[in-house]
């Protein structure tokens, strides 16, 4: 008897395995015999569906170098504070043949606030805010990216502050084709926007003015601009 392993792969992506058997001679000898054979077809046939999804999808990093993240918030009812904070670090998994499948993963370290005013900052990493001693970063982790337009995109995923976490969505704006720069690597960038609650993550602390409303606003509005890194393979 010999085994024949006759595979087939359709458009659905599906694999099909025949076992044909010889009666003509002993069964359990034939199959001994070409197990490795069969073994080493359907390992074939797997590789042929998987590798070009494989290949497809490309690990970059965050440059914290060239990222910023940057916040604004109402003071007083009357301006509004800008600041930055940071570095940001973390990593995409890129879906080089569709987007949309695409995960990103980021940390923003809260302890490098910086609002241009040192008893503002030394305030904003205290208990009352952000309390950077107990909770030092902040993370960002998606689950779902569609696409809004060429080269816009909504991505949902679980921000993460102070301990409490809370779904959020990014407006990103930027192109996922790559070019080189002076050294060989790859650089793809873009910009994330969003606007959060601070109290939603716990952060409450605020004075009544006499005239009514508050010393710090709830809403703050978020920016991030991100550029990402890609290193040439090592042969």
């Amino acid at each position: 008897m010999g085994i024949v392993s006759c595979i087939r792969v359709p458009h659905a992506g599906a694999i099909i395995v025949g076992v044909c058997f010889n009666p003509s001679l002993n069964e359990k000898e034939q199959i001994m015999r070409d197990l490795p054979l069969y073994f080493s077809l359907f390992a074939a046939a797997l590789a042929m569906v998987t590798l070009p999804s494989l290949a497809s999808a490309s690990k970059w990093e965050i440059d914290p170098e060239h990222t910023s993240a940057q916040f604004a918030i109402r003071h007083m009812m009357v301006s509004t504070v800008r600041g930055t904070i940071g570095p940001v670090t973390g990593h995409l998994i890129l879906n080089e043949a569709d987007p949309t499948k695409s995960t990103v993963e980021a940390s923003i370290a809260v302890s490098g606030i910086d609002t241009r005013e040192a008893k503002r900052d030394t305030h904003l990493k205290s208990p009352d805010f952000f309390d950077v001693e107990k909770h030092p970063k902040m993370t960002f982790r998606s689950k779902s990216v569609t696409k809004s337009g060429d080269t816009q995109y909504k991505v949902v995923g679980d921000l993460t502050i102070r301990g409490v976490t809370r779904e959020v969505t990014l407006e990103v704006e930027g192109n996922p084709k790559p070019i080189k720069d002076p050294f060989g690597n790859l650089r793809i960038g873009g910009e994330a926007t969003t606007t959060l609650s601070r109290k939603a993550f716990g952060i409450e602390w605020s004075q009544v003015l006499d005239t009514g409303g508050f010393v710090v606003g709830d809403e703050v509005n978020v920016i991030i601009d991100i550029e990402l890194i890609r290193k040439p393979d090592k042969s």
